[in-house]
């Protein structure tokens, strides 16, 4: 499998990065597969201008000339697209997500509606076959609503995505967390894994995967002694 890893964490030493590493480790545990990795923040990628002219062309590619239409060359000819990134104002980050919103070119103006009742851009790449998982994690402990509306885009923007969100991810960089951090990574790879061979996360692996390291009140204590 080809599998593209777009990794939109803006640091080095990225906390949810860790999470997509172990993730990686599982899903080629047999190094059978081709795993390309772009770190967004290194990239040249301008904002979406709303030209409109990829629909005018409708060859797959942007009118702007930087990095963005390299990337788009890995995603349709992806099996597998690992979104990684830390939550953002309850979003992606701006960089990241002007990679997203610079994915237009691989759709049509041509709107189609679908059995359910929702309307889609006509596709240009054949979206069925890519397989999507988003990995997100975030510096709040876990509460009601934190990932709502990451959550709510990605099921609109992708085709059937497997989607895991990680609460207290700070703790996985700081060594004396490591006993209830390393039990997290362990998951993970597993859930690599288990992804390899059913292209797909069951709803108990979810579960265990965006299970707190910690109590909320133990977590926040924590932060605000810092």
């Amino acid at each position: 499998m080809k599998i593209l890893v777009l990794n939109g964490s803006p640091k080095k030493k990225s906390d949810t990065f860790r999470l997509t590493d172990a993730f990686l480790k599982g899903l080629n545990k047999n190094n059978e597969n081709e795993v390309h990795i772009v770190n967004v923040i290194d990239k040249k990628i301008s904002p979406c201008r709303g030209c409109f002219g990829c629909w005018s062309n409708e060859n797959g590619r942007c009118v702007i000339d930087d990095d963005q239409n390299g990337i788009l060359d890995l995603y349709k000819d992806s099996d597998v697209i690992i979104w990684s990134f830390p939550l953002y104002c309850y979003g992606m980050p701006s960089h990241l997500k002007a990679v997203l919103d610079r994915t237009i070119p691989l759709v049509k103006m041509k709107m189609v509606k679908l059995s359910d009742g929702t309307v889609r851009h006509e596709a240009l790449a054949d979206f069925s076959k890519i397989h999507t998982v988003v990995i997100c994690g975030c510096g709040f402990p876990k509460w009601e609503g934190n990932f709502n509306g990451l959550k709510t885009m990605c099921k609109m923007g992708f085709v059937n995505p497997d989607i895991v969100c990680v609460p207290e991810t700070p703790l996985l960089n700081i060594p004396e967390a490591a006993m209830v951090a390393d039990p997290l990574l362990a998951r993970f790879e597993k859930a690599g894994e288990e992804y390899a061979s059913k292209l797909s996360l069951s709803e108990e692996t979810v579960a265990a995967l965006e299970q707190p390291m910690i109590p909320a009140e133990a977590y926040i204590q924590n932060v605000n002694r810092l």
